[in-house]
């Protein structure tokens, strides 16, 4: 496949732990030629954490993509009439999230985002992080994992010993997952 020119809406959500990881990502994408439009949840784009501070993480990941941070459900909404954006990433992709895609709430920019982008019958990447993925939020990946142009970037049980209901994608499958997903496949193993 050719990444020249492939045009990814990537969403953040506020699993803080994870955001470095991603961050870095986004640059190997950026590298390798994708166009990368961000759009961030108005946790992840405003609370600073232990992990790191709203504005380093705001300010890191514009001086990467070239493109304004998407922070609003009014700027996200123009993403499915003028179909812009050939593949929707969530990453990482937080128990609260997983819920509202599943439940199509819609009340946050990333959300509104990867509705819009759904309407136009194009791929959303799900690249999971979330403490209670094997507790109340398996209801919310089963129903997403069977619905049609949704794909996960295999996930797995990160800490079983502390946090036993844990799971967390391997953000360095990313690219690969995007690269089935835009041909309408679901890369396998999902589960690590």
């Amino acid at each position: 496949m050719n990444e020249q020119g492939l045009n990814i809406g990537l969403c953040l959500c506020g699993s803080f732990c994870t955001l470095s990881q991603v961050v870095e990502e986004i640059k190997k994408l950026k590298e390798k030629g994708y166009n990368i439009y961000p759009i961030m949840s108005y946790n992840a784009g405003s609370m600073d954490t232990r992990f790191g501070d709203a504005e380093y993480f705001r300010n890191e990941i514009v001086s990467i993509t070239g493109n304004s941070i998407i922070s609003s459900i009014k700027e996200a909404e123009p993403i499915g009439p003028k179909k812009y954006l050939d593949v929707m990433v969530v990453a990482p992709c937080t128990g609260n999230t997983l819920a509202k895609l599943n439940n199509g709430i819609t009340d946050t920019p990333v959300t509104m985002a990867c509705k819009a982008h759904l309407r136009n019958n194009r791929p959303l990447v799900l690249a999971i992080s979330t403490n209670d993925a094997l507790g109340v939020s398996l209801k919310n990946i089963g129903g997403l994992i069977i619905r049609k142009n949704i794909y996960f970037v295999p996930f797995g049980q990160d800490n079983y010993e502390k946090k036993p209901l844990s799971m967390i994608a391997d953000f360095t499958k990313l690219e690969n997952t995007i690269k089935y997903a835009v041909k309408g496949q679901q890369i396998q193993p999902i589960l690590l």
